[in-house]
Order: C-alpha cells, then structure tokens, then sequence
C-alpha cells in the first residue's frame, strides 16, 4: 500500500499539488492584487471612450471581474475538452482596446459586444489549428517569448511605481517611487527569510505592509469602500443586445488571432515554468476555454479573455505550481464581481505599491526565459540570430508606442504588442531556418562565425584520408607536409 502511494505522488503532475484551504487562500488572494489593475484596466478605458456614465463603467469593471473569474475557473479546472488545467489567470484581454474604441466610436458599445461574439464563435472553430503547433514552440521560442513577456511588462511596473495616473498631479513624485522601492525591499527582505511559507507570501505581505505605510502616509483611501452597494448580480445584456458588423467583426477577428497567440504563447510559457508536460490536446483545451470564456463575456457586459502574463511572473517567483491556487483566484474574482464593497478594498492598493512588488514579478519572468535560453543549441546554426531578431522585434512597441501609428489598423492591431510581435517573428524565422533547411548555406552569417570555430564543407572536403596535424602543420598519410595558404591562389 506504501509503495503505491509513494508511486502516486512520483506521477503526480506539480500544477495538481493540494495545498489546503488556508494556502489556496492566501496565494490566491496574492494573484488576484497582483492582476487586479490589468482586469479593471480594460473596461475603465473604454467606457470612459464610449461616453458611458460613471456607474455603467462600474458595471462593465464588475462584469470583468465576474467573467475573469468564471474563466479562471474553467482554465483551471477544466471540463471535457475545455480547459488547459494549469495554473493561469484569466482576464481581459488588453490587445483589443484600440479596435473596441474605434469599433465603439461607430456602433456603440453593441456593436462591440457582439463584434467579441462573432469573433470568438470563429476562433473557438479554428482551434484544432493552432494546437498542433506545438513543434513550432521547442525552447528557442518558448524562451524568446517568456523573456518578452518580462521586458514588455517592466514598463508597466515603472507607470504603477510613479504612480499609475499619469495625468494625476503626483504621478512620478518622490512620494511614490519611495512607496514603490519600500516595497520592493518588503520583498526582497522577505524572499531572503528562512521560512518558505513566508518566502511564497512575499508579494501579498509586501502589499498589505506597503498599503499599511502608504494609508499611515496619506497616500491611499479606504473612504470610498463604503460607498455603494454591497452585493450585485451581474445583469444580463444590461448594455442592450449585441449588434453585428461585418467590418467590425472582421477587425476583432485579428485581434482574436493575436489573443490565440499570445494565450498559446502563455500556456507553453507556464508549462515550462512549472515542469510539466504541454502537448497539442492540452494546448488545443487551453484555447477553447480561452475561445469559450471569450464568447459568454459578452454576456454579462465583458470582453475577450486570455491569460495574464503578469500571474505567470507570479507562478515563476513563488514556485507554487498548484493550478487549485488560481482557481481559488478565481473565486476571488467571481466574489469581487458579486460583492463590489470586495472590489472597492482592492482597488484601494495605491499603484505604487503595486509597481514595487511588479519590478520583482516581471523581471522573474524575463530571468525565466533568458535560463530557458540558456538551454539552446547555439552550435553551427542561427539560433542566435533567431533570439536576437525576434527580442528585438518584440521591443519596438515597447520602445516606441507609436511605431505602427501610420500604418494599416490591421498591422497596428498584430504587432501593437510586444509579447505577439515576438511570438510572430521567433515561429517564422524557426520555421525559415530550423525547418525549411533547403537553401541554407555552409556559409553561416558573421553573428554565426562569431559564436565559435567553424569549417567550411569545401574545406574538409579537400582533405584526404590519413592526414593529420601535427605541431600547426597539415602531413598526408606518408609523412610528406601539405602546404596551408592563407587564401587560394589564383
């Protein structure tokens, strides 16, 4: 009987560990402060662009929280053929802002609700394609987009360290930063303790120790956390029923494209973060729930879902694997979605406090994929090449937002992201040179030679059976020397 239970947890998979209630509580609690400005991001702009009123952007934020929740649920969980069953938050997608505002702009925030619909019913269709694109995604990728997703983040945490407003009157005071790097040493001091349990809550304690500082410092209030309901049931197309346009359909359908991306990117990403086993079923199941959660957000006056990229820094930093920890994240959500006084606690967490914890978070997930790197072949081949273009290509909208401004809206709408541009240029260019081998010279590029020692074929081809070196000199099979030039003669 001991024998089988000890071979029961040897086979046990790390993202099924059961961590108690107390644990899955905690944690979960930590992933949700850590994404809860992402989630509530996304609605707040664009119902501040469709022109809605204060309380109807309310709405859409807890209708967020609610179907970011059920998502998370259904990611982690899992039902038949749904569900990746791994340890990732999902949220609103922040890669179709630019297209619902300009897709609001004409036909109202129906229109957008049903554009999501549409666009999600075919995504959900064209899964089974793009799970059987694990072959495309050995470590080189997998490494270059895990490191992408910290670097693309890392600005994120700056806005939130100076304070997250930017037209606030104290966005980037000292007071903030400050806040920001109290933090920050909260973690790092916490990290180095002894205690593991401690050492994993670091991010949660380090907030609630720095929004302690933060309200004794007059830079948080927990006023507002009274006002207005306490409980509320999400209201089913409070916003009217959706409406469909083709051309608006179409628009958001590239934005889907994106989010299949990025969300095949995030699951591979946390599945070798965590050491476990993703195949072409499982990530087919990932993206159907992504699909799935995508087209009943709608619903309840939500949006696109996919992962959040910020969890997986999470996942990364504190080594718990287990997916029952996000899923108790995701009944956070679903409570905060019911519960608004929840959300209003919450969102009390001034930003800079946020911004210090995310410096650690973001920058683990860059360390992540730059180890992951480390594992790659980079022996007679362009697989440096590959990491070089791709992380490259990936900062460009990081570096400069407005690079794709004047370009087609369908362009701006693939590559405004970092994390996909990336994830884009890593597949193609390893499909150019790892896979379509037919045409790839003998001669590698500088960067290549640059690496280490090569030959060329012509060269070993000229060599004739029993030569060999002797003292920095070339002797055939009887002794005689050969004579090595510099270059051929002509």
């Amino acid at each position: 009987m001991a024998n089988n239970a000890d071979e029961t947890v040897r086979h046990m998979r790390p993202e099924d560990e059961k961590l108690g209630i107390g644990a899955n509580l905690a944690y979960g609690l930590q992933h949700v402060l850590t994404m809860y400005g992402g989630i509530v991001a996304v609605p707040l702009i664009l119902g501040q662009a469709a022109g809605l009123t204060s309380s109807d952007v309310g709405l859409l934020i807890t209708a967020s929280l609610f179907a970011g929740g059920l998502a998370t649920i259904l990611q982690t969980i899992g039902l038949p053929f749904f569900g990746s069953r791994l340890p990732l938050v999902q949220g609103v997608s922040f890669s179709g802002v630019a297209t619902m505002i300009a897709i609001s702009g004409n036909g109202g925030i129906e229109a957008v609700l049903g554009a999501v619909m549409a666009a999600s019913l075919i995504g959900l269709l064209i899964t089974p394609v793009f799970s059987r694109i694990t072959r495309f995604f050995p470590p080189l990728v997998t490494g270059i987009v895990i490191t992408t997703i910290g670097l693309t983040l890392m600005p994120v945490a700056a806005r939130w360290a100076m304070g997250g407003n930017s037209a606030a009157p104290d966005f980037g005071s000292p007071a903030n930063i400050q806040l920001a790097a109290a933090t920050l040493v909260i973690v790092l001091l916490l990290s180095k303790l002894g205690s593991a349990s401690i050492s994993r809550l670091s991010i949660l304690i380090a907030l609630i120790i720095g929004t302690v500082i933060a309200y004794f410092a007059g830079m948080t209030d927990f006023t507002k956390v009274t006002e207005g309901p306490l409980f509320s049931l999400p209201t089913v197309f409070h916003f009217g029923y959706p409406t469909f346009e083709i051309a608006a359909v179409v628009s958001m359908f590239i934005v889907i494209m994106v989010t299949l991306v990025e969300t095949s990117a995030d699951i591979l990403a946390v599945g070798e973060i965590i050491e476990t086993k993703v195949d072409s079923r499982r990530l087919g199941d990932g993206l159907r729930a992504d699909m799935l959660s995508s087209l009943i957000a709608p619903v309840f006056g939500s949006f696109t879902q996919s992962a959040f990229a910020q969890n997986v820094g999470l996942v990364a930093v504190t080594g718990v694997k287990s997916r029952y920890v996000v899923a108790t994240g995701g009944m956070f959500l679903v409570a905060l979605g019911l519960l608004p006084v929840m959300g209003r606690v919450v969102a009390a967490v001034p930003s800079a406090v946020l911004g210090g914890a995310g410096i650690v978070l973001f920058g683990t997930v860059a360390a992540s994929g730059i180890r992951t790197l480390s594992k790659v072949d980079y022996n007679n081949n362009m697989n440096l090449v590959i990491v070089a273009t791709s992380i490259g290509f990936g900062m460009i909208p990081i570096a400069s937002p407005g690079f794709y401004e004047h370009f087609p809206a369908w362009v701006a709408t693939i590559f405004h992201s970092g994390i996909s541009s990336a994830a884009l240029m890593a597949i193609s260019l390893n499909v150019i040179f790892n896979h379509l081998t037919v045409g790839n010279s003998d001669q590698q590029s500088v960067f290549v030679a640059g690496t280490e020692r090569t030959l060329r074929y012509q060269d070993i081809a000229r060599l004739h059976d029993g030569d060999y070196f002797l003292n920095g000199k070339l002797y055939d099979a009887k002794g005689i020397e050969v004579p090595v030039v510099a270059s051929e003669a002509h």
